[in-house]
């Protein structure tokens, strides 16, 4: 490790400079194997083991210097690829993931399937040696900038709703695709629907096999709960998105960091604002610091706070350790969920009636509100809160799996919602 973390230093000392495109700077850290050491050699990593890839990110972190691409294709596409794709699909995507070329979407819920995913109705029909795409999915982030789309389909109905689905690579540029923005109740459009009709994805783009997509599926959001409950992020500096429809390839990275400022000074105020210490300041400027019931509560969500940490850091561990994402993960996940509702309400509660208002004549300047009208999607996002408990309890707990009445019935006989 001592080596690593020697020759990384030197590596980025020697080639990192905030004058170099950010196009530029992402391709050297994938040539020389540093953007995902723990990918394989040749797609922008070392082949290393995952707590190299801390030393690494510490290094980043320590020179100030930006980040590899980080995206929904980065923290889930490029393992699964690994994980189920055939070498001609590595070939194809996983360095376009680590030199930040590409960027992808999750095309997983669906107004009828959310968090049982395995009911999904968009279909893939194959015709040749080409599949032809239709239906809807939902709440699918950063499609308007995705090249490509972690797509789950329906390919077979006479099979049991588990055992007939697929899992494609799409591309997202084409005509048969059609992204809706949503907006959101906090002002925000980080979400998107997304209309198949008639797309086209070739019989070369399956990961894992026709009809085998469920376990490709699940591996994907256990990386995602990973991700999302362990907090983690990559080292040094984040600044641009990937994927050249997001437009920040060309662009200077001087230029850029100064724009992911503003961006990032609105995020931490965000996370900030689920912190005790914040919540802390907010009973003492309005006067409620000597109240013993917000006292306890204050207390309460440290300590909880101070628990979902270690939790994190155990998820974390794992990953480093090179296993794949475990039940640690949806623990760490749930507690992040439950936090965020405490402090949504606790913050709330303080505020009063001030909790109406918004901007500058607001105590916080409006941060406490604004997480209060975002913190619902922490229980939503990499499978809700029920998900989750059901991951506890079948593989921590080792109690018996819900009951499954429609296991083994051919999907075409189930009783489903019809899309509109």
């Amino acid at each position: 490790m001592a080596d690593v973390r020697t020759e990384a230093r030197s590596w980025i000392q020697e080639n990192w400079s905030p004058d170099l495109t950010l196009g530029a700077w992402w391709e050297a850290l994938a040539m020389a194997g540093w953007a995902f050491p723990h990918w394989p050699k040749g797609y922008g990593g070392r082949g290393l083991e995952r707590d190299d890839t801390r030393v690494v990110n510490e290094e980043l972190a320590a020179a100030k210097a930006v980040a590899p691409p980080g995206g929904l294709g980065q923290m889930m596409g490029g393992p699964v690829t690994i994980d189920f794709g055939t070498d001609d699909q590595k070939d194809a995507w996983l360095r376009a993931l680590a030199d930040g070329r590409e960027g992808w979407c999750q095309l997983f819920s669906e107004p009828g399937a959310g968090s049982d995913l395995a009911s999904a109705q968009t279909k893939a029909v194959r015709d040749g040696d080409v599949w032809v795409v239709n239906g809807q999915k939902v709440w699918t982030s950063g499609a308007v900038t995705a090249t490509r789309g972690m797509l789950v389909a329906r390919t077979n109905p006479d099979a049991p709703k588990h055992r007939g689905l697929t899992y494609f690579i799409i591309d997202m540029d084409q005509p048969g695709v059609e992204i809706r923005p949503l907006k959101q109740m906090n002002g925000g459009a980080s979400f998107n629907e997304v209309f198949f009709s008639d797309a086209i994805v070739g019989h070369d783009r399956i990961l894992g096999g026709v009809d085998t997509g469920w376990q490709v599926a699940v591996a994907t959001l256990a990386y995602e709960r990973q991700g999302l409950g362990s907090r983690g992020a990559p080292g040094g500096v984040m600044a641009g998105s990937p994927g050249e429809k997001a437009g920040h390839l060309d662009r200077p990275i001087r230029e850029l960091i100064a724009a992911a400022q503003k961006e990032r000074n609105a995020a931490e105020r965000g996370a900030a604002a689920r912190g005790p210490n914040a919540i802390r300041r907010l009973a003492e400027e309005m006067g409620r610091s000597d109240d013993p019931t917000i006292r306890q509560r204050i207390v309460d969500l440290h300590i909880r706070t101070e628990v979902m940490r270690y939790t994190a850091l155990r998820a974390r561990a794992a990953a480093q350790q090179g296993r794949q994402p475990g039940p640690e993960v949806s623990i760490a996940k749930l507690a992040s969920s439950e936090l965020g509702r405490r402090a949504r309400d606790l913050s709330l509660e303080i505020l009063g009636a001030y909790g109406t208002l918004m901007g500058d004549d607001s105590p916080g300047e409006g941060m406490f509100q604004q997480m209060g009208l975002s913190v619902h999607a922490s229980s939503i996002a990499g499978g809700t809160d029920e998900i989750q408990r059901n991951i506890i309890g079948e593989r921590v707990l080792g109690l018996p799996k819900e009951p499954q009445v429609d296991r083994d019935v051919p999907f075409k006989e189930l009783q489903v919602g019809t899309r509109r």
